[in-house]
């Protein structure tokens, strides 16, 4: 099919036999203090394309956003063939390639299909209108009498191809946006569960992750970092290098240049175990550098940072609504800095051109990335190398889930310096170290929030205050390089979902914009998340306060009948209790069992902004009451998109929402060093990620609106209320409440049991032997399976330990072991240093899982825990 053969513009625009739907460019807006700025197309680019109708009955839709594993591919083709009534299959998406693709800015905020969508909707729907006139001419009848289906048009018993109403011309028009669009009661493809279009070609191996790059010529490139993971502004930065040792790579062949710019370091290698050898045995010498700030203790940094006060909401009398209430309540929150924490570090392949395309001659470099903002690097590519931003090509690729920006831009400019400096095409990968130290980490967030309730249990008065650290994060090379000064700028971006859903009379939100502390940018949720687990902790907290249930207590305040809607559907879903105070439930042999709700619309955008859908959570968690694990055994997640345009797409959608944010909520913090404050969680057991045993179970309550007139964003919208719904459930299971995530069994054991509190009280002897447990933790084995295993670990401990005093050392592979050819005074010798090595004498509670930690110690310093030894239980 013609559609899928377009590479370049020329195809497009030079073409016959095609329907094309143009529109200008989007013009450049006035810059808007405190909001990034959005980078133009050139005005030499000319119109951009937004649907190509080939003769072949073949569809290319063009859209400047990017699929980040959410189904915006498969989405907007839906869209697609729904005005143009043909299969999904014969559309083609074009997404994120700069000299194709229209500017559309960047992947962020749920805005893909909510605003991007509309015209690219509009553009099928005007060209399905040019054949039904051009076909009523032809049949001499009206266009309501025509039918368009899979490439021909209908009329009674007589039909007209697309390829016969084209007939080799060349047919411009420009996007209508008044067209009207079919009406919902004809969906045939909205609405429909339909499988996802980039499926096939990953399970096949086709060429789709940037990281399965390939080309004739292609070398490798490494690079080396400064030792200041983290920084992104501070005069030290660019001029801490003091010398590059080159002879130090001498012995390793195959190094065809070190390129070293500023405190920019690369290596390139015709082979990429060369190139990896040489980062780690290049001698790099760097200059002292006088450290960044401090935020291991995230409230006291930004409490500490420079700050701009915005008052964003003040209605009605807060002060005096506070002075009246009966119960006066002030709460802080606080949000941690986090990552990412894509599984796939960065790569790109960039090719320094300069000209040798002979059918795109003015390219100078072409670059293959994972952006989610093609034309903002670009623009950023341009500046490194010193070219316009037309002779840049930036060709988006799969890479690996961010939800948010990774280091996919800082290694595509990493790419592009490499291969200017050699003249050939240069693939970079990072390391998983380099990832996890340098991506710019979703920023760290304090809130204050004041309030009050009556003597009747209303809600009185509501102070809400946050501060954000800014998340601009420049594209690495471009300070390392010294190409832009690194100063530190500070951006409006804290105001995400600041404004409670609830109906506080008095009401004052005020947002503390400030610069960046470390390096940030954009994670999904973007402030909205942290914002609202402030909102949603706080109303439990009024709930309980006001001895009221805290499901009625929201819907009492809520106004908005959608989300009174969801929010009932959800929670009948989820079976809730209704309950006043937390209900403790009796606990299934150590583990609490608790049921936490929480409700958000996430507002994003330039303040006000607007609503993308409506989420609602109730979580089901567990709380190991000796080592503090929290377990998240279900969630209910209640999810009101609007227009639905793909319901298995927004379910898979939420999936993904739930797993990231009970991932952040219970285990994810980015550590730094406390002398220089330079990140130091650089790999997965520094900075954990859920892993599959702690899956929950989810279940999502679907609310489809075919009457509306867009779907709504459904990329973030989900993870929004969760960590407030995880938290007011562990409050229900200990009633103790924590403010603070991640949940660690660190931070949750040290609260159920403060230092010099006695030890709980074991179970019952007899309920241990005469009920067997089933536990409901996933991945703990009951019953003679469990301690089948557990004599089976004793017995391989007892041969490790032997093997590991005689230095025994088997060759790999092992085939067999042959117990006969050591003696019995070796053995023996292994059964004592077993006997003497009783780990699990002490790192085992009463009646708990051997070597899971948890025993306490009373010592003279208050009562000590012992260690986990085994994570895997």
């Amino acid at each position: 099919m013609r559609a899928f053969w377009v590479k370049q513009r020329s195809d497009i625009f030079n073409a016959r036999g095609v329907l094309l739907v143009l529109r200008s460019p989007l013009p450049q807006p006035t810059p808007v203090v405190g909001q990034p700025t959005f980078v133009a197309s050139h005005p030499s680019e000319g119109d951009e394309c937004l649907l190509a109708v080939w003769d072949d009955g073949s569809v290319t839709a063009l859209h400047g956003h990017v699929d980040l594993g959410t189904g915006l591919r498969t989405a907007l083709a839906q869209l697609v063939a729904e005005e143009l009534n043909m299969s999904v299959d014969k559309v083609h998406l074009l997404m994120g390639h700069t000299a194709l693709s229209p500017n559309q800015g960047a992947t962020i905020a749920s805005t893909s299909l909510q605003i991007h969508g509309g015209p690219l909707r509009t553009a099928a729907a005007q060209a399905r209108e040019w054949l039904y006139a051009k076909a009523a001419v032809h049949f001499q009848c009206e266009a309501q009498q025509l039918r368009l289906q899979d490439g021909q048009v209908l009329f009674k018993d007589m039909a007209i191809s697309v390829q016969q109403l084209l007939a080799e011309q060349q047919v411009l028009l420009r996007l209508d946006s008044q067209t009207p669009l079919k009406p919902a009661a004809d969906f045939h493809t909205i609405g429909q569960s339909t499988p996802r279009v980039d499926m096939a070609a990953k399970v096949f191996g086709d060429l789709i992750y940037v990281h399965d790059m390939r080309m004739p010529g292609m070398l490798h490139g490494r690079v080396v970092r400064p030792p200041y993971a983290g920084a992104d502004h501070g005069d030290f930065i660019g001029k801490t290098l003091a010398q590059v040792d080159s002879e130090s790579i001498a012995h390793i062949d195959g190094i065809r240049a070190v390129v070293v710019q500023g405190d920019f370091v690369g290596i390139v290698a015709e082979r990429e175990e060369q190139a990896e050898q040489a980062m780690h045995d290049l001698v790099v010498h760097w200059k002292p550098w006088p450290g960044m700030p401090h935020v291991q203790d995230a409230a006291q940094a930004i409490r500490h940072n420079t700050r701009t006060t915005r008052e964003l909401v003040n209605e009605g009398d807060v002060e005096a609504a506070l002075s009246e209430a009966a119960h006066l309540l002030q709460r802080e929150y606080v949000w941690p800095y986090q990552m990412h924490a894509s599984i796939g570090p960065s790569c790109a392949v960039a090719w320094w051109l300069q000209g040798l395309d002979t059918q795109t001659p003015h390219v100078q470099l072409r670059v293959w990335a994972g952006t989610q903002n093609p034309h903002v690097l670009r623009a950023d590519l341009a500046l490194l190398c010193g070219v316009n931003d037309p002779e840049v090509d930036v060709v988006r690729m799969e890479a690996a889930g961010c939800y948010g920006r990774n280091g996919a831009d800082d290694v595509a400019a990493d790419a592009a310096l490499l291969s200017k400096a050699v003249g050939a095409p240069v693939r970079v990968q990072l390391s998983r170290e380099q990832e996890h130290a340098w991506e710019p980490k979703g920023a760290a967030q304090l809130m204050q929030v004041r309030g009050g309730v009556s003597a009747n249990g209303q809600a009185t008065g509501y102070d809400f205050q946050t501060s954000y650290p800014s998340n601009g994060a420049p594209t690495l090379a471009l300070l390392l390089t010294r190409t832009i000064e690194p100063t530190a700028r500070a951006y409006e971006m804290g105001d995400r979902t600041a404004r409670p859903p609830y109906d506080y009379a008095d009401l004052r939100v005020t947002v503390h914009d400030m610069p960046p502390l470390l390096r940030a940018s954009w994670l999904r949720g973007v402030s909205a998340l942290p914002n609202s687990f402030a909102h949603e902790s706080f109303i439990d907290e009024l709930a309980a306060a006001a001895n009221a249930d805290p499901l009625q207590y929201r819907l009492q305040m809520l106004s908005d009948p959608r989300a009174k809607e969801l929010l009932q559907a959800t929670a009948d879903r989820a079976g809730w209790q209704v309950h006043s105070q937390p209900q403790q439930k009796p606990a299934h042999g150590d583990w609490l069992q608790g049921q936490g709700v929480a409700y958000a619309r996430y507002v994003h955008s330039k303040w006000p902004g607007f609503g993308a859908a409506w989420s609602a959570w109730v979580a089901d968690v567990e709380v190991h009451r000796h080592t503090g694990e929290v377990h998240v055994k279900r969630v209910v997640v209640g999810h009101d998109a609007g227009l639905v345009v793909n319901p298995k797409g927004v379910e898979q959608q939420v999936h993904g929402n739930v797993l990231q944010t009970t991932s952040r909520a219970l285990l994810e913090k980015v550590e730094t060093d406390t002398n220089d404050g330079r990140v130091v969680s650089q790999d997965w057991g520094s900075y954990p990620i859920l892993n599959f045993r702690q899956v929950p179970v989810i279940e999502v309550v679907q609310m489809p609106r075919p009457g509306d007139e867009v779907p709504l964003g459904a990329g973030e919208s989900s993870s929004v209320p969760g960590t407030a719904a995880i938290a007011n459930a562990i409050f229900d299971a200990t009633g103790i409440r924590f403010r603070n995530p991640p949940f660690t069994p660190e931070v949750v054991r040290a609260a159920l049991h403060p230092l010099g509190a006695p030890a709980p009280a074991p179970a019952p002897m007899a309920e241990t032997v005469t009920t067997p447990s089933k536990s409901t933790q996933p991945g703990v084995l009951q019953g003679w399976r469990k301690r089948w295993q557990q004599v089976t670990g004793v017995a391989l401990g007892v041969f490790a330990l032997s093997a590991a005093i005689v230095g025994w050392r088997a060759a790999l592979p092992t085939v067999s072991f042959n117990p006969s050819i050591y003696s019995a005074d070796m053995l023996q010798r292994g059964q004592q240093l077993a006997a003497l090595g009783n780990c699990a004498g002490c790192h085992t509670a009463e009646d708990g899982m051997p070597n899971a930690g948890g025993r306490p110690m009373h010592t003279p310093f208050g009562t000590v825990f012992s260690t986990n030894l085994t994570p895997d239980i």
